[in-house]
């Protein structure tokens, strides 16, 4: 803790002199001020492009998403989309009419214009501070408290990802440009035939799925994977809590209280949309010895159960065993500082690998028949059933992992230097040559709405994603490959990765737990991705 904290410092420039730490507080109040202003320029353009339809310019669309955008106009019924996600993503993947997709597009993708001239002074300022740290570049700056130990590891990790998924990406673009038949496929024409394929292949539908998924039976059954897996036990008790659908659990490890959890799943007026897990309070010994327990919360917005059993979507069963890998990283921690237990202290690329790891085996046949059944008949889903999520899951997963490759190069890269006007596009252009398969019209200004790293704290990281996800995935096979249940390597991972918190750095507990290094063959496996 003491090493973290002396780095923290020094990242603050705490050992620079006045005249260094008076201009590093300029440029961080600066940036401050640019990132705020760079997502307020995408809420405004959001909120003020408005398209306007009639009825045959919705044609493809279902009833009910009709009637979400549907709008009265001087008397007259109209539809309305606005350049928030969920009625773009609607839009783009089943309107039908091509010319108002390309129309929608094309406004999507070239909004707050002005961004430019931010991400101009962004990187002038994030080069500066650099420098005045002692680094090459922000790049490096960006790393020094990450699992990744250099750029050249980085960019090794990412180039190799889409080396990898090339191959199988040119035969998945080349699926879907011979189902659209479609001499010129472009970017806007992508998501709608991919769902038209994708269900031509799958017939998969969400809806089908929810009665096996009843919110209650899915909690119960995520407890007793995780006594199999770990052999740890969940209690409930009567604690009274803020609202009657929250519930609370003593977390039992050998029969020991380790920590209490608290779940608020359903939606309600007023509640804050989304799902997430918050760290109330960390394992420590204070300063009298006395031990305190950790106790986390899982909050999420799944159906209510008024008028009817909570049904579940897959998605959601998902979100639910993501939010409990942080819970019980959070949660299982023995370490007896407060800085450095449970989530508290590990590095940026290599916290989300718990919540990973555990939401890999929302897909697995022997994890999903324990509580996956008809809320009504108990009829356990069936094998046909459970193949189809996994067939949906990695539907075009290659041309997905070139795509996530695109960015986190970009993002990468482009803090490795100084990179300013038009050098920003000429780089992009330059990383779509090696992982895009399909080319975006020139008017595509996609760097001006990436508010992960531009009003985000993923700059120069944008690459924890795959990072986390080769750790968790590598980690997943070997508890399968020994047969999930009661295995060494899940009592491992209890003790090694759960119980150590960030009180290591992940790259020595990751060594420590799987005798080598972690193997990118792994996540493309996972996302079946021939190798």
């Amino acid at each position: 803790m003491v090493e973290l904290n002396i780095q923290n410092f020094e990242l603050s420039g705490a050992n620079l002199d006045d005249k260094k730490k008076q201009r590093l507080e300029e440029i961080n109040l600066k940036i401050s001020e640019l990132s705020n202003n760079f997502s307020q320029n995408l809420i405004n353009a959001i909120n003020e492009y408005e398209l306007i339809l009639n009825d045959k310019g919705v044609d493809g669309l279902s009833d009910n998403d009709k009637k979400s955008y549907e709008v009265e106009i001087d008397g007259v019924k109209k539809y309305k989309f606005t350049l928030q996600m969920p009625p773009y993503i609607t839009y783009m993947t089943y309107g039908k009419d091509r010319d108002i997709r390309q129309r929608y597009y094309e406004a999507f993708v070239t909004k707050a214009p002005q961004n430019a001239q931010i991400i101009d002074e962004l990187m002038q300022l994030r080069q500066e501070m650099a420098k005045i740290l002692g680094f090459e570049n922000y790049a490096k700056y960006s790393i020094a408290p990450k699992m990744a130990k250099d750029e050249k590891s980085v960019i090794e990790f990412l180039e190799k990802l889409a080396n990898s998924a090339m191959p199988m990406a040119k035969k998945e673009l080349e699926e879907l440009k011979s189902f659209a038949k479609l001499d010129d496929l472009q970017s806007y024409d992508l998501s709608f035939y991919a769902q038209k394929l994708k269900k031509s292949k799958y017939n998969y539908d969400q809806e089908l799925y929810r009665p096996y998924f009843e919110q209650n039976s899915v909690v119960d059954g995520l407890f007793k994977f995780l006594n199999m897996l770990f052999g740890i036990e969940f209690v409930k008790n009567d604690e009274k809590l803020w609202d009657k659908k929250a519930t609370s659990y003593d977390v039992l490890v050998d029969g020991n209280v380790r920590a209490r959890l608290y779940l608020d799943l359903e939606s309600r007026l007023g509640k804050k949309g989304g799902a997430w897990m918050h760290n109330w309070q960390s394992h420590h010994i204070d300063e009298n010895g006395k031990e305190h327990l950790a106790s986390a919360f899982i909050v999420a917005n799944f159906p209510d159960s008024v008028n009817s059993p909570s049904l579940l979507r897959h998605d959601d069963v998902v979100t639910l065993f993501h939010e409990m890998g942080h819970a019980l990283h959070h949660m299982l921690s023995k370490v007896s500082e407060n800085g450095v237990s449970g989530i508290a202290g590990v590095e940026w690329d290599a916290v989300e690998f718990p919540s990973q790891f555990l939401e890999n085996f929302a897909y697995e046949p022997k994890v999903l028949k324990i509580f996956a059944k008809h809320h009504k008949s108990g009829e356990v889903l069936s094998d046909e059933m459970i193949e189809n999520i996994v067939n949906v899951k990695n539907f075009q997963s290659a041309l997905g992992m070139l795509r996530q490759v695109e960015f986190s190069l970009f993002d990468f890269k482009l803090h490795q230097a100084l990179h300013t006007g038009e050098q920003i596009q000429e780089l992009l252009d330059f990383i779509r040559e090696k992982t895009s398969l399909l080319k975006p019209p020139s008017y595509n200004k996609f760097q001006n709405g990436f508010a992960h790293i531009f009003a985000g704290g993923y700059a120069a990281g944008y690459y924890s994603y795959k990072w986390a996800e080769v750790l968790s995935a590598d980690t997943f096979f070997s508890v399968v490959d020994e047969g999930i249940f009661d295995t060494k390597i899940g009592k491992d991972y209890l003790e090694i990765i759960l119980g150590k918190g960030g009180s290591k750095s992940m790259q020595d507990l990751y060594f420590k737990l799987r005798g080598e290094e972690p193997k990118v063959e792994s996540l493309l496996r996972l996302n079946g991705i021939d190798v």
